[in-house]
């Protein structure tokens, strides 16, 4: 008879009453935003530590994986606490500062330490009841040697599969089988339901070794007359005993591929047993060895270095103000040197996972594998491997985007925050939308170690607070061996229109440049930010246009696909010929995104190749690589992308940029457009001219007059930011005034109008007119669901934002309970854009 699933749910009566009763403090991976109070068993007592994973009852049938926060000897009074039912590590996952980093994130955005747990682990450190698991498909159990309880629960997987852990324990009758699953997942005999839609596998090498001792010189010499009138055999054996002689694993591949001969060479020399191969696991990330990257800083990055060190003496956080091309990485290594001689640990923060390929070739060739790489398109298995490595010392940097922030380290010396405005820095769905800058920050402030923020096109808020001495702040003018910043013009479309001398979306400038440029040998990047082929398809009759069905927005056209697609939630339909408003066939497309550029280049530049770099060409992991080195190896002169393609790409060769439609960012409903505009034409004209010859820059726009232009031709950030800092002032923004927006959420329209009216009220009730709202947004319906939103904006003098947040949180709590608005979802984002 199956139990029920309640096991290891012990009563005091059965517990070593010789032992202490100790309990414990334990985080959920859910959006309760409150911890729970289990009791340790006597078996534990005197080796439970915070940090640590405990497999938890939560409810009468739900197992979950959770952190154990604090440990005390006082009952919870509300209830009888449950035990523990298990202690899944020998020692802590999660240190002391991470848990003080998760509380102050949980109080500062609004959201629940559970919300932060599931974001901060790798998938297979949370398991609970509804996880499924499955056999490997590679399953091969002969290299190890199983328990008992091991063999029954993989014949229990190979009878019912996929099958929940609630459901194993069922089937097997067991207390806890959590011990048992982590083994084995530990030894690649089973995967967890995460990771089936990333084709996990474990990865797997076959390495050649030898059957004879290489070192007898007359025992080598004999084999190799043996195989003389087998030349491929006798070449690849050669091959092999130079190989060996680095001591280094050799790989089959490597081997074949070094000496060009077939596989069936190498199959001989395995049955005559001169060679063997053996398959084994090996790390996802290849070790890599150091190299000697040398370089020289010039005088303007060394006294930009001094005086980083001179600002660190009296601040946490300093700004490193450099314009592109100014050689920023070579000063970020000088620090992490400095770090690392103090054997500290360093975090370096990227935006997106584009900017670290030629990073991880710049770091891994200075400092080979004490430099980790943690990022989201790495599956759960390999971000566990980093994650252990963080833990006992093995990275001493970790290269990541914004996730890397939650890696265990142990003695952080210094945080790089690289390309600090960037707003993909914010996470903005699911919880926690934290902003990875800020929380870098305080995780700096309570690890005892220094922040450095490097950018060319600082943020509004972090300039402000490096102009009131906030932050430490430090110029750097020059680019790299005093290369001279890049000629930026405008082209004015009105007048390429009138004149009609447009080629498609080229003006003839940018055309005639462009041909020029290439013709000469030089590259080129082309920057429009919209991807896709056509953002709108029109009837020209009706006007008619196809929208998404889950979504208020129209759908854009992929080329490629040969679908008009939904960017928010991913619906599709083929592309349609005939109006289904009027059944005519005058569907025109309008406007133009990437894909479409790159089929024009190929009409009007046929000779030279074209790669493009946007969310659809760049999906898999290696993707951005092979676009990168393709460009470094001029495989292909031009380049076209969305914002991907403005972080910190270096190409020696690229002469030309264009960006082929700036009124776009200009027009975004945003209160930062301007200053986003700005950053990215910046940082995208900086791409060009970075070695021996000054760059162009192009700028295509039917509003040549607005005051942005004349800020980016002359290169002027400080301009900008005065001209553009008066408005901030006015109209209540940030840098000035502290903003949370609420969104409310339901599948019916009338309702969360209705909810939205009334909690917009009882919040001006207490805050007054600082609460704007509530109103539906640009795009109001999103994934079926109806949006409205209501703005609170708070002055930054004299408010108690901890109180103001907790008030707001009081109220949606009201709300949430209430039977009335049952289904409305209630989402706090504080410092939302």
């Amino acid at each position: 008879m199956a139990t029920q699933l309640v096991f290891g749910n012990f009563d005091e009566e059965n517990d070593d009453s010789g032992y202490k009763v100790v309990f414990a403090d334990v985080i959920l991976p859910l959006s309760t935003g409150q911890l729970y109070t289990y009791r340790v068993p006597s078996a534990y007592v005197d080796t439970v530590q915070t940090g640590q994973r405990a497999a938890v009852q939560f409810g009468k049938k739900k197992i979950y994986t959770a952190i154990i926060a604090a440990i005390h000897e006082t009952p919870p009074k509300e209830y009888k606490a449950k035990f523990l039912l298990e202690i899944l590590d020998e020692k802590p996952v999660i240190g002391p500062r991470q848990l003080e980093l998760w509380s102050w994130m949980a109080a500062y955005y609004c959201c629940s330490m559970g919300e932060i747990m599931d974001a901060a682990l790798p998938a297979y450190m949370k398991m609970k009841s509804e996880t499924s698991i499955l056999i490997h498909p590679d399953f091969k159990v002969n290299s190890y040697e199983l328990s008992d309880k091991e063999i029954q629960l993989l014949n229990a997987l190979h009878l019912s599969k996929p099958v929940t852990i609630a459901g194993l324990t069922e089937i097997l009758e067991q207390k806890t089988i959590m011990p048992t699953l982590k083994s084995l997942y530990e030894k690649g005999l089973i995967i967890l339901n995460e990771e089936l839609n990333e084709g996990y596998k474990k990865h797997k090498e076959i390495f050649v070794s030898h059957l004879f001792d290489a070192n007898d010189k007359e025992m080598v010499k004999n084999l190799l007359e043996k195989l003389e009138s087998a030349p491929r055999q006798s070449d690849l054996l050669m091959a092999y005993l130079q190989a060996v002689k680095s001591g280094k694993p050799i790989f089959r591949k490597n081997l074949i591929k070094a000496t060009g001969a077939p596989a069936s060479a190498l199959q001989s020399l395995i049955e005559k047993g001169i060679l063997a191969i053996q398959e084994m696991e090996v790390d996802r990330l290849p070790l890599i060895e150091s190299e000697n990257a040398e370089y020289e800083l010039t005088t303007d990055q060394q006294t930009a270095l001094d005086e980083i060190y001179k600002q660190f003496k009296t601040k946490n956080t300093v700004l490193l103000h450099g314009v592109s091309g100014s050689g920023k990485t070579h000063i970020y290594m000088e620090l992490m040197d400095d770090a690392l001689q103090q054997g500290k640990q360093v975090l370096f923060l990227v935006p997106e996972i584009s900017l670290t390929t030629q990073l991880i070739r710049r770091l891994r060739g200075r400092y080979g594998n004490d430099i980790g790489i943690y990022h989201s398109k790495f599956n759960a298995s390999e971000r566990v491997e980093i994650w252990n490595k963080v833990i006992n010392g093995t990275h001493k940097i970790v290269l990541g985007v914004r996730s890397a922030l939650f890696l265990p380290f142990k003695d952080l010396g210094l945080i790089i925050i690289d390309e600090e405005h960037e707003h993909s820095f914010k996470q903005f769905e699911p919880a926690p939308r934290y902003h990875a800058r800020d929380s870098a920050i305080y995780l700096a402030e309570i690890s005892g170690c220094k922040t450095l923020l490097g950018t060319a096109t600082p943020a509004f808020e972090t300039y402000f607070n490096a102009k009131r001495k906030k932050y430490g702040y430090v110029r750097l003018d020059s680019r790299y061996y005093s290369i001279q910043p890049p000629e930026i013009v405008t082209v004015d479309l009105r007048e390429e229109l009138k004149k009609k001398l447009m080629k498609s979306h080229f003006s003839s400038v940018l055309h005639e440049k462009m041909d020029k440029t290439l013709r000469e040998g030089g590259q080129v990047i082309l920057f429009q930010n919209r991807r896709g082929y056509a953002p709108l398809l029109e009837c020209t009759t009706c006007g008619w246009v196809p929208m998404c069905q889950n979504c208020d927005i129209a759908l854009t056209y992929h080329q490629a696909a040969k679908s008009l697609i939904c960017h928010y939630c991913g619906y599709h339909e083929p592309l349609l010929k005939q109006c289904k408003a009027c059944g005519n066939y005058t569907l025109k497309m309008l406007g133009f995104g990437t894909e479409k550029i790159e089929d024009e280049l190929k009409i009007f530049f046929p000779n030279f190749n074209t790669l493009r770099m946007d969310q659809d060409s760049t999906r898999s992991k290696t993707a951005y690589s092979k676009i990168i080195t393709a460009i470094e190896d001029n495989e292909a002169q031009i380049l076209i992308g969305t914002q991907m393609l403005t972080k910190g790409l270096d190409f020696e060769n690229v002469r030309l940029v264009g960006i082929l439609n700036a009124d776009l960012m200009l027009r975004y409903p945003d209160f930062r457009a301007i200053e986003h505009s700005y950053q990215l034409m910046a940082q995208v004209s900086g791409r060009a001219g970075r070695r021996d010859r000054k760059g162009e820059v192009m700028i295509q726009t039917y509003n040549s007059e607005h005051p942005i232009f004349h800020f980016l031709i002359n290169h002027n950030y400080d301009g900008f930011y005065d001209h553009e800092i008066q408005e901030r002032i006015d109209y209540k923004y940030p840098p000035f005034y502290k903003l949370i927006k609420i969104v409310l959420k339901d599948e019916k329209q009338d309702k969360v109008k209705d909810v939205a009216h009334k909690l917009a009220d009882d919040l001006r009730d207490i805050f007054g007119p600082r609460v704007l709202g509530p109103e539906a947004p640009a795009v109001s319906r999103l994934r079926n669901k109806y949006l409205m939103n209501i703005l609170l904006k708070f002055e930054r003098q004299n408010m108690n934002m901890a109180e103001a947040k907790n008030m707001i949180f009081k109220e949606i709590t009201r709300y949430r309970i209430d039977k009335q608005w049952k289904g409305v979802r209630f989402v706090i984002d504080v410092d939302p854009y």
